[in-house]
């Protein structure tokens, strides 16, 4: 390279969401996979054996585990009530309410917690922001391509070829993987990565408590985006009698102004988080190896872990 020339490096970013996968590590791996002491570990077990698949099979060069530091942030709850009110297990004025999660599971989330830091594998979460809304951030600061890892769809909407933003979606474990561009988001939704978040507040969605536009189902919503570009296309033909719309779609959507109005901040992840300061390069050594060993021989992470660090370092 002759002297002076500079080789752009473009750096493949692979932004966790964290809980969604330790959920489905939770659910999917026996809970017969136990700690010497007898406490189950297999959303600890499944999640680090997740992490190995993602970092072999797609080499990321920066790797973020973001966290819900609040899983219902409040000013989201004020603009809709019944968001994720189902999933409340306690209220609490003061601070983040308590979700609903498996008795035994909560006690391994702080020993995923413990094991990604001792491992240096960066973990984000921000207060007042959902792993989404950290994710997002992330997503809207990278230069580089960015591989988003969820089971939430709600994330669809960052996907953008232009970019090289795009979601890998768990169909089975990690190691089938829907790969989400705009061709399939267009292909099963018909719609692209905005349009998603216009298809999602129609549509609504019983699992996070989005009550929807009622009797406006996936395929209708779809439909009306294609025929009227967005949301405020659509909410503009209410007001227009020559739009076409047929009367029980304009009543429908007229008496869902307000939620209407609203939904639109909910659903769409933040991109402004004050993201803290921290190193992101995946580790290819334990940042606190006297830490790991503890924790491995604490919680029996064994060949999980061994396997995790090998892909690590190579």
């Amino acid at each position: 390279m002759p002297y002076g020339m500079m080789r752009k490096v473009t750096r493949r970013l692979m932004l966790l969401d964290t809980a969604s996968l330790y959920f489905r590590a939770y659910f999917g791996v026996p809970e017969s996979v136990k700690a010497p002491d007898g406490t189950p570990v297999n959303a600890v077990r499944g999640l680090l054996e997740f992490i190995d698949r993602l970092v072999r099979d797609h080499r990321p060069d920066d790797l973020v585990a973001c966290m819900d530091a609040d899983w219902r942030p409040h000013w989201r709850v004020e603009l809709i009530p019944s968001y994720k009110a189902h999933r409340v297990a306690e209220e609490h004025p003061a601070g983040p309410d308590e979700e609903q999660v498996p008795d035994t599971l909560s006690p391994q989330v702080p020993v995923i917690e413990e094991v990604l830091d001792a491992l240096g594998i960066a973990r984000v979460g921000v207060p007042d922001y959902e792993a989404d809304d950290v994710i997002g951030t992330f997503t809207a600061r990278a230069t580089g391509p960015v591989d988003i890892v969820t089971g939430d769809r709600d994330l669809y909407q960052l996907v953008d070829d232009a970019r090289g933003v795009r979601v890998l979606y768990p169909l089975k474990g990690v190691g089938t993987l829907q790969l989400t561009d705009e061709a399939v988001l267009r292909e099963k939704y018909g719609v692209d990565g905005p349009g998603y978040v216009d298809l999602a507040l129609l549509r609504g969605d019983p699992s996070d408590g989005l009550p929807g536009v009622p009797g406006i189902g996936e395929k209708t919503a779809a439909k009306l985006l294609d025929r009227f570009g967005n949301l405020a296309g659509i909410m503009a033909a209410v007001d227009d009698p020559a739009s076409g719309l047929t009367p029980a779609q304009r009543k429908r959507l007229d008496e869902a102004r307000a939620y209407v109005a609203v939904a639109p901040k909910v659903v769409r992840v933040a991109g402004d988080v004050p993201l803290p300061e921290v190193g992101t390069a995946v580790p290819r050594a334990p940042r606190d190896p006297a830490a790991l060993d503890a924790l491995a021989s604490r919680w029996g992470l064994g060949g999980s872990l061994g396997r995790l660090l090998t892909t690590l370092a190579g």
